[in-house]
C-alpha cells in the first residue's frame, strides 16, 4: 500500500470537503475520477487507508482545530491556506487519533512532503513548525 497516495487523495477530499458542502464519498469519488492514472494505482488498502483518514479527520475536527490552535501562535485555523490547514489536520489525526500508532517524525516527514507537493514555497516550513512545535508540547 501507498500511505503517501492514500494522503494525496485525503489531503484533496477534505480541501474539497472544506471548501464545498458534499457529503465525504463525492469528494473522494471526485479525487478519484480526475485522475484515472491516481485511480487505476490505487491499492485498495491506500483506498481504505485514505478513507480512514478522511473520516477520522472530519470525525475529530473540532478537537483537530484545538490543537492546531494551541501549536500556532501566529495564524488562526480559519485564516490558514486551506492546503496548509488541511495536511496539518490529517498530521494531527494521524497523531493523536489513529488507530496505528505510527512514528511521529514519518507523519511529519509525509505532512511536509505534502505541503511541499501541494503548498507554497512557505508551507512546508509552516506544516513542520505547527506540528513541531505539538510534539514538543506533548
Amino acid at each position: 500500500m501507498s500511505r503517501r497516495k492514500a494522503r494525496e487523495v485525503a489531503l484533496q477530499a477534505l480541501f474539497q470537503l472544506d471548501f464545498n458542502k458534499i457529503d465525504k464519498a463525492d469528494a473522494l469519488n471526485a479525487v478519484l475520477s480526475e485522475s484515472d492514472s491516481l485511480s487505476d494505482n490505487l491499492s485498495d488498502s491506500a483506498r481504505t487507508y485514505a478513507n480512514v483518514i478522511v473520516d477520522g479527520t472530519q470525525e475529530h475536527l473540532e478537537e483537530i482545530d484545538a490543537i492546531i490552535s494551541k501549536n500556532s501562535t501566529e495564524w488562526k485555523v480559519g485564516r490558514m491556506p486551506g492546503v496548509d490547514r488541511n495536511i496539518t489536520r490529517m498530521a494531527v489525526y494521524e497523531l493523536k487519533f489513529g488507530n496505528e500508532k505510527l512514528a511521529p517524525n514519518i507523519i511529519i516527514n509525509e505532512a511536509v512532503e505534502l505541503a511541499k507537493t501541494f503548498g507554497t514555497d512557505a508551507s512546508a516550513r509552516f506544516v513542520n513548525g505547527i506540528l513541531g512545535a505539538m510534539i514538543e508540547k506533548g
